[in-house]
Formats: structure tokens, C-alpha cells, sequence
């Protein structure tokens, strides 16, 4: 009877992912290589830059340099490279703030491993309704794996403007008994 305690606690550790060393969900976008459909041409053209929507920075001014754009046109997309296969947890979309919130509405984040399609034919994780201007919407993805997280607006002309986009997730490699 001595031993209950010892193995209730070595089953929560193991439950936990102590004996597994696993890693912490954290945002793994900031380790990625992020492109877009198109970037934003013209006198902004500079401000636009895909990696803009991964520096870490939630600041939603467009024009203050954290964000990507795109031109508008058909089905604009935006694709987050997390180099490895994960399995995620949450996505974060801090939409713009400063003009056009409703662009967002109707985008689809999808997650997967093919570039088919640049990757807008990944199984989808959320569709994303509205975020009101400056704001961060969570949207959870339930372990969804993949390497490639795109955001794309599909079937219609638009621009696509991400203020910052987090990746909450582990990679696959790790299989820690704590994710599953």
C-alpha cells in the first residue's frame, strides 16, 4: 500500500509529459518562413512584407509596418513554412485596425503538409466570420498537423492584410503523450 502514492504520482508526471521531455505549446510562427499570393505594390509596397505578419507584434496599423498585404485579387492567400510537421493547438489572427476590418470575413485558415493549390487545399481548421478592427481572435484547431498554415480568402477579389498570426503548437517529432 506503500506504493499507491509513488505511482499515482509517477502516472500524473508521466501524464504530464515529464517523463517525456516535452516541449511547451508556444508560438512556433516566429520560427517560420512566411510568403503571400502577392505583396502590396505602390508607394506601401514596403510595408507589406509577408514575414510582417510573424515579427511578434500585434500592432494592427498597416501603415506602421507589422503587417502583410496583399494586392487585391482572386483568392489572395498568406502561408506561414513552420519547417517542421506540428501538431496545433490554436491559431491567433490579429486582423488591421486602422481601415477595412470586414476584409477578413470569410477567410479560411488551412493546415497541412501539401503545396497543391500553394497549400489553400490543406484540410481547413476555421473559418474565420469577421475579427473586429485591432483585434485577436483565437481560433482552435484541435491537433490538427501539418507543416504549412495558410490564410486565404477564397473565390473572391480582395486584399488580405494580417496584422500578426500565431501558431500555437509541438512539433510531431516529439510525440509526447501529454498532446494526444
Amino acid at each position: 500500500m506503500a506504493l499507491t502514492p509513488v505511482l499515482v504520482m509517477a502516472g500524473l508526471l508521466l501524464l504530464c509529459g515529464a517523463e517525456d521531455n516535452c516541449p511547451e505549446i508556444e508560438n512556433v510562427a516566429l520560427r517560420g518562413k512566411a510568403t503571400q499570393s502577392q505583396i502590396l505594390g505602390g508607394q506601401w509596397g514596403y510595408l507589406g512584407d509577408p514575414g510582417n505578419a510573424i515579427d511578434g507584434n500585434r500592432n494592427s496599423n498597416a501603415y506602421q509596418g507589422s503587417c502583410s498585404h496583399t494586392e487585391s485579387h482572386n483568392s489572395p492567400w498568406w502561408r506561414v513554412d513552420l519547417l517542421e510537421k506540428h501538431k496545433i493547438h490554436q491559431v491567433v489572427i490579429t486582423n488591421r485596425g486602422d481601415c477595412c476590418p470586414e476584409r477578413i470575413n470569410g477567410a479560411e485558415i488551412r493546415i497541412g503538409d501539401s503545396l497543391q493549390n500553394e497549400g489553400n487545399s490543406n484540410p481547413r481548421c476555421a473559418t474565420i466570420t469577421s475579427i473586429p478592427a485591432g483585434i485577436s481572435s483565437s481560433y482552435n484547431c484541435n491537433g490538427m498537423e501539418g507543416r504549412y498554415v495558410n490564410v486565404v480568402i477564397p473565390e473572391k477579389k480582395e486584399y488580405l492584410t494580417l496584422c500578426e498570426v500565431e501558431v500555437y503548437a509541438v512539433p510531431v517529432k516529439n510525440r509526447c503523450s501529454a498532446y494526444t
